[in-house]
């Protein structure tokens, strides 16, 4: 295959057992990631209070900034950094302690980037744009010759190299990857019009009324927030785009709406690179923005066979591994019998003579006799207490819930101490508690 410079890119395959294989090549070995992990995510409420979005726990074992990472290295890409700013300390702690298996003797690494007035000594991150422009430096040092920027706070397996490839086909300046998204929703992404080689032909962000696909009325096409760029283009863009006083520097508002009508920005869809989807899946991406949609999205874990695959050996999702016993599962007697129906129980956790249903536990979860959690998440070292009974909670790191405390049976209740959303999931935090023992 050609790149725009007419250099020939060679190929090869990463075989993992008989479970299938890896497509890994020259375009993502000289490729640099920097991911935007700066946000609050402020739509999850108290859950963001001391964090932020891409370190919230999910799926029992991982933070939601693991999904990214997994899929950089898992494409081939080990040059990756990652911008903060909202409450970095607990995304640092993690990417820290769990993404230091990367060799730096080979030129793999995991930078972080906290915002730190690089260019002048008064601006923080502006916008996403300027996040990255203030890092320019850096990207210049390590010279790739593609720059993917990606969002540190969705859910997903894609494998970029597919993308990076559709992008050195086209001889595209920029190239976004986009999925389809219900109308109702589109007012929260980027909205694209395309035309029959893929090319963006207009874009507009966060519309707010948004335009549908020509031959699928009700669906728009949204930006993921997933950009491949051509280096010394990016470089001239950024730098253009920061001496403009009327920009907001952000990619979405200001750099794709100005490249659309003057350079060539394509768009490729995610079914063509999300991993999985080749079995006949359904695309997976969760944006888990909201209580409703973080709970729905774990649950979603515990069905017989979920539209996630976290049993996938040969696109793994990499993270941070404690050194933790098994899950255990104590008392068999009427009444008190430990147990878990249709749930995650993850390692370190104790169910004694409690009963679990439809849960997922994330590590050290302690649960003791006589108590009931249905349709709930536990994140790590949670205590229940006894006969204690939860339905329909998410109860946030280091909670020790009292004995015969009952959330979720009387909403309205609920609300006097705890944050319940519009669709009736409790969110139960250390504060709260301590509120309500006041």
């Amino acid at each position: 295959m050609k790149t725009g410079s007419g250099n020939i890119q060679s190929t090869h395959h990463v075989h993992d057992g008989d479970h299938g294989q890896r497509f890994i090549s020259r375009l993502t070995k000289n490729t640099y990631a920097m991911v935007l992990a700066g946000g609050r995510g402020s739509r999850l409420y108290q859950l963001t209070d001391n964090r932020a979005k891409p370190a919230v726990p999910f799926g029992g074992k991982f933070r939601i900034v693991d999904f990214v990472l997994s899929n950089c290295v898992n494409s081939g890409i080990r040059r990756i950094s990652i911008a903060t700013q909202y409450k970095a300390h607990s995304l640092i702690k993690h990417i820290q302690r769990g993404w230091s298996f990367l060799n730096g003797q080979f030129g793999e690494f995991v930078d972080i980037l906290p915002a730190q007035q690089r260019v002048n000594e008064e601006d923080w991150y502006q916008g996403t744009a300027d996040a990255v422009y203030q890092n320019l430096d850096i990207l210049r040092e390590n010279d790739p010759e593609f720059v993917l920027i990606l969002a540190g706070d969705h859910v997903y397996k894609m494998d970029y190299g597919k993308l990076i490839a559709f992008h050195v086909e086209k001889c595209a300046d920029m190239t976004v990857a986009c999925l389809e998204v219900p109308l109702a929703d589109a007012t929260a992404f980027g909205v694209m019009d395309i035309d029959g080689d893929s090319r963006v032909v207009q874009f507009t962000e966060k519309p707010t009324q948004p335009a549908s696909i020509p031959d699928k009325p009700g669906v728009a096409l949204a930006s993921m927030g997933i950009y491949v760029f051509n280096t010394k283009f990016l470089f001239e863009q950024l730098i253009r785009d920061a001496a403009d006083s009327k920009s907001s520097h952000d990619f979405g508002k200001d750099i794709i709406p100005y490249l659309v009508t003057k350079y060539r920005v394509y768009a490729q869809s995610f079914a063509q690179c999300c991993v999985g989807s080749d079995n006949g899946n359904p695309p997976y991406w969760r944006d888990v923005g909201t209580i409703d949609s973080y709970w729905e999205a774990n649950m979603e874990l515990t069905k017989v066979i979920p539209d996630l695959d976290m049993y996938d050996e040969v696109w793994p999702i990499w993270t941070r591994q404690l050194q933790l016993p098994p899950a255990k599962f104590i008392l068999d007697e009427d009444g008190k019998r430990g147990s878990a129906i249709d749930s995650l129980v993850s390692g370190g956790c104790i169910i004694s003579g409690a009963t679990v249903y439809r849960s997922l536990l994330f590590s050290n979860v302690r649960i003791s006799c006589y108590s009931t959690v249905e349709d709930s998440v536990l994140l790590p070292n949670v205590e229940i207490g006894e006969g204690a009974i939860l339905k329909r909670v998410i109860v946030d790191k280091n909670c020790k819930i009292p004995a015969g405390l009952v959330v979720g049976i009387d909403p309205e209740e609920d609300r006097k101490f705890f944050h319940v959303s519009a669709n009736g999931i409790t969110l139960i935090t250390r504060e709260m508690l301590r509120q309500r023992n006041v």
